[in-house]
């Protein structure tokens, strides 16, 4: 359970959880329900908000429970509809969230990490090094804070968000307990009621734990690939180097093959130019995945500065399509959303440190400005 300034946070509790709780304060085990959709279904954070729980017990949660989501530091809303929260978390570190609409569906990214310690060569988040996992209530929460914001609450069937992909900030296998916690959440009905075929971890290949992943839940499962051999990925992927492609390949596909019928892995491969998007490139691609049920997602590079790499042309990009689409596989090429407000594939953490730098420059200004403008507070 995640606990701060003494109480416990009721937002990143499983509904086993929440049942242990109750417990522990002397109260049924129902209760449960009724918080986790005050919570979720309603985003409510208010304990004296929640008309069918006892004055009572309202008083009791006051004195030993709490229910806060991340801090949000902004929220921006990109020309083509995609919104991005930059949030803060308990470390001080900000993290970022991505909504992407398309058509009837509302995908939101989510981060697990502040920062990543895995350092791919071409993703901007990894430039910032690892800072901090995050707990599960700071997982859940920006989904608890992005449902809000759409007005998702009360809950409808005609949500805003129907799918959530871990892909955000962070190696979500590397943070797994705390991820799983909230993968749980978005799929109960108690929480957000989304299809696990709906709710992907996307890992760029920690071989053990996707093996341990199996055990625990029945998510979809997306593998970052952008390289088709072992010498090209430990360049890309460096965590390649401890957990090479045959390896990592085998891992998911014992994975895969618990889901059941109809379930394949998600391929994403991000493009660059000269690097892995010429037609050998293709070539071993297709050897590489021939036996894997998958479907392909393909991700023209999103630049950011100093990254050293380019987005490969229209021609390019279609070319190494076609040779997949000849060759049986579904793919997709995944069109660029959010560029104007860096919300793009690869591009999180754009303009995070500098606005955590700005943020921590104001929140100083406004207390140097209180202390010298304002009484101080008597002393408790």
């Amino acid at each position: 359970m995640t606990e701060a300034a003494g109480k416990i946070n009721l937002l990143g509790l499983t509904q086993p959880e929440m049942e242990q709780f109750f417990d522990s304060i002397g109260e049924k085990r129902f209760r449960a329900g009724q918080l986790m959709k005050w919570i979720h279904h309603f985003g409510v954070d208010d304990f004296d908000a929640m008309s069918n729980v006892s004055k009572v017990l309202r008083e009791k949660l006051k004195a030993c429970a709490e229910i806060r989501g991340p801090e949000v530091v902004s929220e921006d809303i990109s020309s083509d509809g995609t919104r991005k929260w930059v949030v803060r978390v308990a470390s001080g570190s900000c993290v970022e969230t991505v909504y992407i609409p398309q058509g009837k569906r509302g995908t939101l990214c989510v981060s697990s990490q502040a920062g990543c310690a895995l350092d791919c060569s071409f993703c901007s988040t990894g430039k910032q090094g690892f800072n901090s996992n995050l707990t599960a209530a700071e997982v859940i929460g920006q989904v608890w804070i992005a449902n809000k914001s759409f007005g998702s609450v009360p809950a409808k069937t005609d949500r805003a968000i129907t799918n959530v992909v871990m892909m955000g900030m962070g190696e979500p296998l590397l943070n797994f307990d705390n991820v799983v916690a909230a993968m749980q959440l978005m799929m109960d009905d108690l929480g957000y009621g989304i299809s696990k075929r709906r709710v992907t971890l996307s890992t760029s290949g920690v071989v053990p734990m996707i093996d341990a992943l199996s055990k625990v839940i029945d998510v979809s499962l997306a593998l970052s690939l952008h390289a088709p051999n072992d010498e090209l990925r430990n360049q890309l992927v460096p965590i390649n180097k401890k957990y090479p492609l045959a390896m990592l390949l085998e891992s998911c596909q014992r994975y895969v093959s618990t889901l059941g019928e109809k379930r394949v892995l998600t391929i994403e491969y991000t493009l660059l130019k000269d690097v892995n998007d010429q037609i050998e490139h293709a070539e071993q691609t297709i050897a590489l995945l021939r036996n894997i049920p998958c479907k392909i997602n393909l991700i023209p590079f999103n630049p950011f500065p100093h990254s050293g790499y380019e987005r490969p042309s229209n021609n390019a990009i279609r070319r190494f399509q076609d040779l997949l689409h000849q060759a049986g596989f579904s793919v997709t090429v995944r069109t660029p959303r959010g560029e104007d407000i860096d919300a793009a594939c690869g591009q999180l953490v754009g303009q995070v440190l500098d606005r955590t730098r700005r943020s921590e420059r104001l929140i100083a200004l406004r207390e140097l400005s209180d202390e010298t403008d304002a009484p101080r507070p008597a002393a408790h």
